[in-house]
């Protein structure tokens, strides 16, 4: 379902000009849900806005304020926050791309910040990715999301409980500590991962996987989504800690270099999953060859087994007049005796080898 909504949105994008906003899905206008926080160190405030918005206030330089926007198929909220804000009309058609590659943007006024936020579903495990776009200003902090859930809850508790910094300091810092959110949220999600191939990897050694290539290929495509997600983002807040940006005062830039280290450490681990699937994918080969091999090696012995009583039988066979042995009257029981007797003799010398 998703791929084809993604599919749709080229389709309709071809010979439109760059910058123009259009709705990601077809019939009635559905609005989205904005939420708007501001605060200082002593107040707090926190409403739903279903109208428009009051730009005036989120430019109050006393105070930082968060505006959250879930729906980035509104584009009448977004032409609404571009015109009063001065986001570039590119910026704003990036938003609606939800293909956009993790990355951050300097502007004049304001950064543009896209990251992915990932989350496991609690039904079935899938890793679910969803882009969020961020816009921080002087004063504010702008976050669009896909739709309603996120990872941010905590953030929000500690702003109404008035808990650590984060009411004491600026716009930037809540820049960071939504980024922050996120990427110790991809912990979460590496640990599943790397607990989802080492239980693979044990019923491997056992020989109790039925299913393999299914659960290897969803894996494979775990560990792709969360590759696609950090490598970026690691090279985005790279180019923050090595520019100079008048958004991000000098003292939040060590929280930004804190939020790299995470991103780093995340990133390692991501690689060693790609080292880890390769290695469960021989286990799995060596397991299945020697399964091949055991299941060739019985039935090349029984195969021997029965060859010289093959052979006896051929021979006795034949329709020859001249065949003293068909005239005794012992010669069939004789016959099957010393079949049997050449069988069991193989066995056992088979055994003593111990080919079996």
């Amino acid at each position: 379902m998703k791929s084809t909504s993604r599919k749709k949105k080229r389709k309709k994008r071809v010979g439109v000009p760059p910058g123009t906003l259009i709705p990601l899905v077809e019939g009635s206008y559905t609005p989205a849900l904005k939420t708007l926080f501001e605060y200082d160190a002593a107040e707090f405030s926190e409403r739903t806005i279903s109208g428009d918005i009051d730009f005036a206030a989120m430019k109050n330089p006393s105070k930082v304020s968060w505006l959250n926007v879930d729906g980035t198929h509104d584009s009448r909220t977004l032409e609404q926050i571009g015109t009063a804000l001065a986001i570039h009309p590119l910026v704003l058609e990036d938003i609606q791309n939800l293909d956009k590659r993790p990355t951050i943007e300097s502007h004049e006024d304001y950064m543009f910040i896209v990251f992915k936020m990932l989350r496991l579903s609690s039904e079935s495990s899938e890793l679910l990715s969803e882009q969020v776009s961020l816009i921080l200003g002087r004063g504010y902090v702008i976050t669009f999301q896909e739709r309603v859930g996120d990872v941010f809850d905590y953030i929000r508790d500690r702003l109404r409980t008035n808990k650590g910094r984060l009411r004491r300091c600026g716009a930037d810092y809540l820049a960071y500590s939504l980024v922050d959110a996120v990427v110790d949220n991809y912990f979460e999600v590496v640990e599943s991962l790397d607990g989802q191939i080492e239980e693979l990897e044990d019923q491997v050694i056992d020989s109790m996987v039925v299913d393999f290539m299914t659960r290897m290929h969803f894996l494979r495509h775990q560990y792709v989504a969360l590759r696609r997600a950090i490598w970026p983002l690691r090279e985005a807040i790279h180019e923050v800690l090595k520019d100079e940006h008048d958004l991000i005062d000098e003292a939040t830039n060590a929280f930004y270099r804190d939020v790299y280290d995470h991103i780093v450490e995340v990133s390692e681990s991501v690689d060693s999953f790609r080292d880890a699937l390769k290695g469960l994918l021989d286990i799995h080969n060596t397991q299945q060859n020697k399964q091949l091999n055991a299941t060739m090696k019985v039935l090349t012995i029984i195969s021997t087994i029965f060859i010289p009583p093959t052979f006896l039988v051929g021979v006795y066979g034949m329709n020859f007049h001249f065949m003293p042995e068909l005239s005794w009257k012992w010669g069939y029981p004789l016959l099957w005796i010393v079949m049997v007797g050449i069988g069991l003799g193989m066995v056992a010398y088979f055994r003593r080898k111990k080919w079996f």
